[in-house]
C-alpha cells in the first residue's frame, strides 16, 4: 500500500534516520516545499533536510488525516499533519498538508503545503 511507504518514511524522519528515509525516495524525486521552492533528486533532498533537522533534537510528524488511492506501482497519499520540531523545552509546530506520489514502491513526488511565515517565526524562536 502507498500509505505503508509514506508511514515508513515519516517514521524514519522522526528517528533522524535520514539514510533510511531517503531510501523511500526515487533517484529523481521532486521535493517541493511549496512556499520555499522545489528540489529534484535524492541528494538534493538530503541537502535540504539535513541542515534543518540538525537544528533540532526531536521530530514528531503527527498525522491527523490520511487518504490514499492506487497501489505501490502508482499511488497517491494525501495527509494533514502537524510537523513538530523540538529542541530543549521548545517546539516549533507547523501545520502541513502533504502530497506523496508513490511509483514502484518509492516516493516520486513529495509536496508539502504550509505557511512560510509560521515556519520562519517559529525558527526565529530557536535563535
Amino acid at each position: 500500500m502507498p500509505t505503508d511507504v509514506v508511514t515508513s518514511f515519516i517514521r524514519a524522519i522522526e528517528q533522524f534516520d535520514l539514510d533510511h528515509a531517503l531510501s523511500h525516495l526515487t533517484d529523481d524525486v521532486e521535493y517541493d516545499n511549496v512556499p520555499m521552492g522545489a528540489v529534484t533528486g535524492r541528494e538534493a533532498v538530503r541537502a535540504t533536510l539535513a541542515p534543518f533537522m540538525a537544528m533540532f533534537d526531536r521530530v514528531e510528524w503527527v498525522v491527523h488525516h490520511q487518504v490514499a488511492s492506487g497501489n505501490l506501482d502508482q499511488g497517491v497519499v494525501l495527509n494533514e499533519r502537524l510537523d513538530r520540531f523540538g529542541k530543549g523545552e521548545r517546539w516549533l509546530d507547523l501545520p502541513v498538508a502533504g502530497l506523496f506520489v508513490v511509483r514502484h514502491g518509492q516516493i516520486a513526488l513529495w509536496r508539502d503545503y504550509f505557511d512560510k511565515e509560521t515556519l520562519l517565526t517559529g525558527m526565529a524562536a530557536f535563535g
